[in-house]
């Protein structure tokens, strides 16, 4: 999508949060889910504006219908897909009128929605991922843009999962915060909100010229990558993410990369994971955490894993010099001090056993042995010193993203710079340990003629290149 669109949807964007407290990416998330042709659930308290933000997004799509509607455990059919035609049934068809009803909606709330029955939930489930109503003996097209659920808890029957699973966008609302008290009340003085104006809103062209810029988005190996160890990673927790949820992730992460007017899916947008793939706050926390400490990081240079490479120069450094060897003299004989000597006389005069040598002396290394060494060193500082540049890179790519992005999480970019920041720390640590050893390399003892011994490679484990 060109730059105008973009600046569209942040101009609406601005718009919709206007007077809502601590609700900037629930803004934002509705509404990408709204671009991408898929639902979101809010999971929270009444009270939290989950109304108030269906209402708004109603009004970014131009000539839209709205349908909302609060669910009981006494909720009919009726309700949601409207009253029978007595025509039809003079007839012998079983049809609704569904004009003004949720088969007529482009955007829809559903307040409390799993508390509806079985048979409400059955059909919402083909209206939803089809855009479809059975009415009668046909099915009936339906215009919905997006469904918007709200719900105090996640459900766990087997339909009411089936039904929680067709939510893309899983959205905890909470309360406004201690700190964002007063700014709650003073928009209370804001009574008086203004929809976008219809140079703002979009139509279904607009949405179809999206959807076509969407599909020819790239997902760079990268992204599947982190993806695919994400999956594997979702195997040990246990948390279940259909084949089918991955796909439309994907759909929806392209769709964010277009309107944001770029050509292929970031590392960075993965960092709306939490909300597309986990169904409550605590395991929403648990993906967050994990995605800020991978990405940007390459697992094969991860600090604790370069630790252990440096460690292991460290400790080859310290047996080579606390190594012994046997000394001879000038004409190839052992050496021996006369104290040992004297000793080993008396422990023959006493029956023991022969003259042991015993006189060691530090092992001293040739110069071919040293250079080995150093070789091994400055081949790993100059890969660390890659490294590290590709971790400045992420930074500043990562700061460039998260202005220029309309959807990315404030927080969750904070922690992720957080965490390169950290690794970056790491490495340095790591760059000065490699040099000191260098060093100690360099001033092992040396012998006066190098015996041209070249040692065997420092056995680490393998860092990607």
């Amino acid at each position: 999508m060109n730059a105008d669109f973009s600046m569209r949807l942040r101009s609406l964007l601005d718009t919709l949060e206007t007077g809502l407290v601590e609700r900037r990416q629930s803004v934002r998330l509705c509404l990408l889910a709204a671009l991408a042709g898929e639902h979101t659930l809010l999971i929270g308290p009444p009270g939290t504006a989950k109304s108030e933000l269906a209402r708004r997004l109603h009004t970014v799509f131009r000539d839209a219908r709205y349908f909302e509607r609060l669910l009981t455990r006494f909720s009919v059919p009726e309700e949601l897909f409207g009253p029978l035609s007595i025509k039809a049934l003079e007839d012998d068809r079983y049809e609704r009128h569904t004009a003004g009803f949720l088969p007529d909606a482009s955007v829809a709330f559903i307040d409390e929605v799993f508390k509806a029955n079985s048979a409400i939930l059955n059909a919402l489930l083909t209206l939803l991922n089809e855009r479809e109503f059975d009415n009668g003996s046909g099915r009936q097209a339906c215009p919905l843009i997006s469904a918007i659920g709200a719900t105090n808890e996640v459900p766990e029957d087997e339909i009411g999962e089936a039904f929680f699973d067709r939510f893309l966008v899983r959205l905890p609302i909470a309360a406004v915060s201690a700190e964002g008290f007063g700014a709650l009340l003073d928009a209370g003085k804001l009574r008086d909100w203004q929809a976008p104006g219809p140079e703002l809103s979009l139509d279904r062209a607009d949405l179809a010229r999206l959807a076509a810029r969407a599909g020819a988005i790239d997902v760079p190996p990268e992204v599947v990558a982190v993806l695919a160890e994400l999956r594997r990673h979702f195997a040990t927790v246990p948390l279940a993410v259909s084949d089918r949820r991955w796909v439309k992730i994907v759909r929806l992460l392209r769709v964010a990369a277009a309107s944001d007017g770029r050509t292929a899916i970031a590392a960075w947008d993965l960092l709306l994971l939490p909300w597309l793939t986990a169904p409550d706050a605590p395991r929403q926390a648990q993906v967050a955490d994990w995605l800020a400490a991978r990405l940007g990081v390459r697992e094969a240079f991860s600090p604790a894993r370069l630790t252990r490479v440096v460690e292991a120069f460290e400790g080859q450094l310290q047996a080579e010099l606390q190594a012994n060897d046997l000394d001879y003299d000038e004409s190839g004989r052992l050496k021996f001090s006369s104290v040992e000597l004297a000793e080993e006389i008396g422990d023959a005069k006493g029956g023991a056993a022969a003259t042991r040598m015993l006189y060691q002396r530090r092992r001293h290394y040739g110069a071919t042995h040293i250079g080995a060494r150093v070789r091994q060193i400055d081949d790993l500082l100059a890969r660390i010193a890659g490294y590290a540049d590709e971790i400045a890179l992420q930074c500043t790519d990562l700061a460039a993203f998260a202005r220029s992005s309309l959807w990315l999480n404030e927080a969750l970019t904070a922690r992720a710079e957080m965490n390169l920041a950290a690794t970056s720390d790491a490495v340095a640590r790591l760059t000065e340990r490699t040099r000191t050893t260098r060093a100690g390399f360099l001033n092992l003892p040396r012998l006066d003629a190098d015996n041209g011994r070249e040692p065997e490679p420092v056995a680490h484990e393998d860092l990607a290149a």
